[in-house]
């Protein structure tokens, strides 16, 4: 059974198409006019080995927000779509992720249930023209919409670039790891309840 979704979410501010295949090769084709968001999200499927299409048109011209926002919503349901039942998948990932000067741990948990914790303090308001708190925006998205425990914490960097940067990727293999299916578990729910 192919683990794959698409999202078309229109709204009066961002017209986003999404679609993903969780047992993919990590390819990537990527259209937003959020040129270091195309980036993250080409690196990210990459290292989450999840293919990834992106579409997106949004109200620029304001800023960056809604447009970076609804791509990790849209992300979210994606996933959600993707997993089913989550029968075999291994639930949860982590990975301590080093970028030269940079170390970054992100922990996840595919529980259904929403909590987002963020301990990423990112020195810089701007890369290029990326506005830097667009990265908790995009994760928070994702978080929230993807029904997941998300915990992301910087242990030290120096680089907004690279501290970023590591984030994706360390949230990449977090997941890749957790959406994985576990030979072991034999298509059952990975959790006492039955559910998840």
């Amino acid at each position: 059974m192919a683990r794959t979704a698409s999202i078309d979410r229109q709204t009066k501010e961002t017209q986003i198409q999404l679609s993903i295949n969780l047992d993919g090769t990590g390819t990537s084709k990527i259209d937003t006019p959020v040129g270091f968001l195309n980036h993250m999200l080409d690196l990210f499927a990459k290292h989450s080995l999840i293919d990834l299409e992106v579409t997106a048109k949004g109200d620029t011209h304001i800023d960056d927000h809604h447009t970076v926002e609804d791509i990790g919503i849209s992300l979210g349901l994606a996933l959600v779509e993707a997993l089913g039942d989550k029968r075999g998948i291994h639930r949860y990932g982590s990975c301590v992720l080093p970028m030269d000067e940079t170390l970054i741990t992100t922990a996840l948990d595919l529980s259904g249930r929403v909590a987002f914790v963020w301990k990423v303090s990112i020195p810089s308001e701007k890369i290029g023209t990326f506005d830097t708190e667009l990265a908790r925006e995009f994760w928070n998205g994702v978080t929230s919409y993807g029904r997941m425990n998300f915990h992301a914490l910087l242990h030290h960097g120096e680089n907004s670039h690279h501290i970023v940067e590591a984030l994706f990727k360390s949230a990449a293999r977090a997941l890749r790891q957790a959406v994985t299916i576990d030979p072991r578990a034999a298509g059952q729910v990975p959790s006492t309840k039955g559910v998840i």
